[in-house]
């Protein structure tokens, strides 16, 4: 029997596979797509029952034969399945390929069934979900052992434990909680991968018991009926009917290697190197979707429209290519290969950076060609995204109070860390040299990078590492000296209320707060009494190194904090080399002292820190409070919000808990990492120079913001000015609303029913929050409009002098 033959192999029916054999169909190629599952884009088909699939990025037009719009797993696939009978690809399900060898116009292709295939071309889009992760321990093998969940309604009545920290599995665990008992298992100590609204659900179905967790835990056996763990603490077993891994996945690098395709590094994350038409190193040999680089199905498709016209030798540009064109017009330069190169080339940082993926950052990045000596961003600005320097230099104003003392940064270095970091306020000014290109990244696009390229990650945390030991504890230490300390130094992560050290410890490390903050607390009369709050930028624990005694107080995370831990005789080196660093350290070791014992002296003020920590107000940046020895109830504040912002007020003056005569009503905190950005589909949350989060027009009114606040002072609002007006001002101007309509507690108008008894339609609300009244000249209104003076607005470094203003009142 002879071989079939085809002009172009399309392997894997995914997003990009399904394009590209549409693509083929579309222009008539002899194609076949082989596809090992029974269905179309199995990774999709996967996905839990409703799951709704987002078309991001927004800003990229889809170029493909079948369509994608965001929307449910059982739309996306309802469409693409009448798709592909209406293209009339050539596909085959069931056909797993064992193996791909050959070259441009000779490929044979293996499959399982013995059979072959011939084709001149071979398209890879096979992504990465084929090669999940899997359970590695006696019994998982065993058929109550699954890795994927459809539908989390069909399981009712089960012991079910759920294997994993990221998203899936949280995903998997809550759903299947409502009608099973359920627990989940994570390797480490926290869900430090998963997205902030499913942090949440998590969080609060473990406060309620409502799933068991097993932190610092592994699979060590499976047996029927059982699981054994292995902890910190030893063995545990856990009862289970059913366990659902869900680990991830990475590329099938055996098999992918076995087509002659190379990959750049052996790390485990590394992906295989294609050329901008998505060529690997065998010619006639291309990648496409997320094993070529960014896992967006989007993009992917584009790509599969692509490739194929690649394969005829049409000069096809990328989707993203007139974006990247218009960035780079201020470079003068037409060319965008040729930038993206000169990035990749300049910027050690982005070196190991797959080609799709570097474009996909800079998509989302800004190019300066700022002037000699303009400012890139002030000391104190609350911008915090990160810069990269193509060509030329920058300064950095190192002393607030000498602007001649410059530290010069140049090619191929970066700035701007700590934006990514610590989400506090810029820690210098930053001036630009003389033919200087910088690349400015935002934060979320960063944080997504680090997430996903882990040498990116280790090259950023190493040097930022240092620069933080220089800024915060050592400024004139030499370089080298400096170099050898963060070689040995340790990022540790702290979760809320764990201990850092206690009281009578010895002295084993210093700590720099890189983010989050911490309490420092000591034991007195039977009880603990906080002594100080320290947020990020400040460090703690030198006392004891310093005197070569035991720890003199307890140090516990206020909120999720992360250090850099410095070794105690790596310390006493970096002192030892600084002689002006010992004597500060000195200095500062008996002001900490008598510090303290003012704090003893008055453990009410510890009280009110410790109160205002359990509202929050340890991770904010800026936080409204009312003193309400001073409030004489009159609601101005809630008015005057009201009136600077159309009528809806953003502040709840009666709600929230008070302690003393500190009250916490419900207003934004302007968190550091504020948890409502961490899900924004439109990317509609952003933070201003000054500090404020602030929603946009772009909200799409999805909620997930309201749902991942904590705090609960994000609340779902019609957008349509209800503010009250006369019958002459609503009747002729259209100002306000309808006299005679009724207006809720929030200033809103309540919904009407239409004629005949029908309900009201509903109006389409969007996420409403405190600004700060950031375009208001004077600053927050709610502020400006006390009589009293008793609301203020604080930061948390003013814990300390609020608490021992409250007490002598």
């Amino acid at each position: 029997m002879a071989e079939e033959a085809y002009g172009i192999a399309i392997i894997g029916a995914g997003p990009a596979g399904l394009s590209a054999a549409g693509r083929a169909a579309a222009r008539g190629v002899s194609h076949v797509l082989l596809e090992r599952a029974d269905h179309a884009s199995d990774t999709i088909y996967k996905y839990q029952k409703g799951k709704f699939v987002m078309a991001t990025p927004d800003i990229l037009p889809l170029r493909s034969d079948m369509s994608f719009a965001a929307g449910s797993r059982e739309q996306i696939l309802g469409a693409w399945d009448s798709e592909i009978a209406a293209t009339r690809m050539n596909i085959r399900y069931n056909a797993e390929v064992t193996g791909v060898s050959g070259s441009r116009g000779n490929f044979q292709i293996k499959l399982a069934d013995g059979s072959s295939i011939r084709a001149e071309c071979v398209v890879l889009s096979i992504g990465l979900q084929g090669n999940i992760n899997k359970v590695n321990c006696p019994g998982a093998d065993l058929p109550m052992v699954q890795y994927q969940l459809d539908d989390p309604d069909a399981y009712e009545g089960e012991r079910i434990v759920v294997i994993g920290a990221g998203d899936s599995a949280i995903e998997n665990a809550v759903a299947l909680a409502k009608q099973n008992t359920v627990a989940i298992v994570n390797r480490r100590g926290e869900f430090a991968r998963a997205k902030q609204g499913n942090l949440n659900a998590i969080t609060a179905a473990i406060e309620n018991n409502t799933i068991q967790a097993h932190f610092n835990s592994s699979p060590a056996k499976i047996e029927p009926g059982q699981m054994t763990l292995k902890t910190a603490e030893g063995t545990a077993i856990v009862a289970c009917d059913r366990i659902i891994a869900r680990l991830g996945a990475t590329a099938p690098r055996k098999f992918i290697e076995s087509c002659g395709v190379s990959f750049p590094s052996a790390d485990p994350g590394a992906l295989p190197e294609v050329s901008p038409q998505y060529e690997s190193n065998v010619p006639g040999l291309y990648i496409i979707g997320a094993l070529a680089g960014y896992p967006l199905i989007k993009q992917a498709m584009n790509q599969g429209y692509e490739v194929v016209e690649f394969i005829l030798g049409h000069a096809v540009k990328p989707a993203d290519e007139p974006l990247l064109a218009e960035k780079f017009k201020v470079l003068g330069q037409a060319d965008v290969d040729a930038v993206l190169a000169t990035i990749r080339a300049n910027v050690p940082l982005f070196a190991e950076l797959n080609p799709l993926v570097l474009r996909e950052l800079i998509l989302d990045s800004n190019i300066h060609v700022p002037k000699a000596n303009d400012v890139v961003f002030r000391r104190n600005d609350y911008s915090n995204s990160f810069y990269t320097i193509v060509s030329g230099n920058v300064y950095i104003q190192v002393d607030p109070t000498d602007p001649s003392k410059l530290v010069s940064l140049g090619q191929g270095e970066f700035f701007g860390e700590m934006g990514l970091i610590s989400g506090r306020r810029r820690s210098a000014t930053v001036l630009a040299g003389s033919q200087c290109v910088l690349v400015e990244t935002s934060r979320r696009s960063m944080l997504k990078l680090l997430n996903s390229a882990a040498p990116v990650r280790r090259v950023l945390d190493r040097k930022a590492a240092e620069r933080q030991i220089q800024r915060n504890l050592a400024p004139n230490a030499p370089r080298n000296i400096l170099e050898a300390v963060a070689d040995v130094a340790e990022f540790k992560t702290f979760a809320p209320n764990q201990t850092l050290f206690e009281e009578g410890d010895k002295g084993d490390a210093l700590h720099i707060i890189r983010t989050g903050s911490v309490l420092v607390q000591r034991r007195i009369g039977g009880r603990d009494v906080v002594l100080s709050y320290l947020a990020a930028g400040n460090y703690v624990g030198e006392m004891a190194l310093l005197a070569d005694l035991p720890r003199s107080a307890t140090v516990r995370a206020a909120v999720a904090t992360e250090t850099i831990s410095i070794p105690a005789d790596a310390f006493r080196r970096l002192v030892d080399s600084a002689p002006a660093l010992k004597a500060e350290l000195e200095r500062s070791f008996r002001d900490r002292i008598m510090a303290n014992e003012r704090a003893e002296s008055r453990p009410d003020a510890g009280n009110i820190i410790q109160f205002l920590i359990e509202q929050g107000v340890g991770e904010a940046t800026d936080v409204l409070l009312i003193d309400e020895s001073l409030c004489v109830r009159c609601d101005n504040c809630e008015k005057a919000c009201a009136d600077t912002h159309q009528g809806v007020s953003r502040l709840d003056r009666e709600a929230g808990p008070t302690y003393a005569s500190i009250h916490v009503p419900t207003s934004c905190r302007h968190c550091e990492h504020p948890h409502c950005m961490a899900d924004c589909p439109p990317d509609a949350i952003h933070r201003a120079r000054n500090g404020e989060v602030y929603i946009t027009d772009a909200c799409i009114g999805c909620g997930n913001c309201e749902r991942n606040c904590p705090y609960g002072v994000i609340r779902m609002a019609a957008p349509t000015p209800p503010k009250r007006s006369g019958l002459l001002s609503w009747l002729f101007l259209g100002l306000g609303v309808e006299p005679g309509v009724e207006i809720d507690h929030h200033h809103e108008p309540v919904p009407q029913a239409k004629p005949g008894g029908a309900p009201p339609e509903p109006k389409r609300k969007k996420a409403v929050k405190c600004d700060m009244c950031k375009d208001q000249h004077g600053g927050p209104a709610c502020v400006r409009a006390c009589p009293t003076g008793a609301a203020i607005r604080v930061s948390p470094e003013q814990f300390l002098s609020l608490a021992s203003l409250t007490r002598e009142r």
